[in-house]
């Protein structure tokens, strides 16, 4: 795939502006050329549990149809997940990969198959890398610099305690950004650092709805929510919805579901963010 080097003139203007800005830039693919679009960088742990996966994959796709970038860092994990969502939705989406381009250097060498992705439904990868510079430890926060500076937004799946997604999340800040974050359950480690952004002042966000008002969009109304929810549901939910022609406790439903609890329960939580089902007086209902 041919590696181009960008002109200054040609730089993303944002990125011009943070305190570091970056010398050269590669380029394989197309930078978007639309001023209206609004870049989103979409980042979590490497580690995700089947929540994370869901949680991004739900949020991507109910950004369908709007001018929205994913931006990402090409990671195996919630990087991956996200820029394959946004091709899968219709968006636009950037790698920004801790390494060179070249074909020798690419990191990681797992996702070579999603860089053609990427390039084939107008999206690009960017580095401030010589093509042949191989990822290093340090590699990977200075280009966590460039995806928070690009964005208008992050947004936070997934992060343990101690990773480099908390890195990104503390540029953003330090750049005036908005820093979003998805609340987990107390007891998992993949949602101790988001929790704790939480805590420190990030936006929680638990449906695409409320990335889009992060974002300054209007917040589609209750009617038109619902029928984009239920006209998107997958085959799981469909199931779930057709069980709950009335109010089911928990535990009877997850048995009508005949599949293993963990999974049951996954789905479930899911459909609750989406607000598809409610859990009212131990009953679960049809939100």
């Amino acid at each position: 795939m041919k590696i181009r080097k960008l002109l200054k003139k040609e730089f993303p203007a944002a990125l011009l502006e943070i305190p570091q800005p970056p010398e050269d830039l590669w380029i394989i693919g197309d930078l978007p050329t639309d001023k209206n679009l609004i870049y989103l960088c979409v980042v979590g742990s490497r580690k995700f549990t089947s929540y994370g996966r869901e949680t991004c994959e739900k949020i991507i796709a109910g950004l369908k149809g709007y001018p929205i970038v994913i931006v990402s860092g090409f990671a195996i994990g919630i990087d991956t997940i996200s820029h394959k969502k946004a091709i899968q939705t219709g968006l636009k989406t950037i790698v920004f990969p801790g390494s060179g381009l070249g074909d020798e250097a690419i990191y990681p060498k797992t996702n070579v198959r999603l860089m053609r992705e990427v390039v084939e439904s107008g999206g690009c990868l960017i580095s401030e890398f010589e093509p042949d510079f191989k990822a290093t430890q340090w590699s990977f926060p200075m280009r966590n610099r460039l995806m928070a500076g690009i964005s208008k937004s992050v947004l936070i799946i997934e992060a343990e305690e101690k990773s480099g997604t908390l890195i990104t999340a503390r540029l953003a800040t330090e750049y005036n950004r908005d820093v979003l974050a998805v609340p987990g359950s107390i007891f998992s480690s993949s949602s101790k650092g988001t929790n704790r952004l939480i805590r420190q002042g990030a936006t929680p966000v638990t449906c695409p709805e409320d990335v889009l008002e992060a974002l300054g969009f209007e917040k589609p109304k209750d009617e038109e929510k619902q029928a984009k929810l239920f006209a998107d549901l997958s085959p799981e939910e469909k199931k779930v919805v057709d069980l709950l022609r009335e109010p089911i406790p928990r535990d009877d439903l997850i048995r009508a579901m005949k599949m293993p609890i963990p999974n049951a329960n996954a789905i479930l939580s899911i459909m609750e963010i989406k607000e598809l089902i409610k859990e009212e007086m131990g009953d679960i209902r049809l939100g």
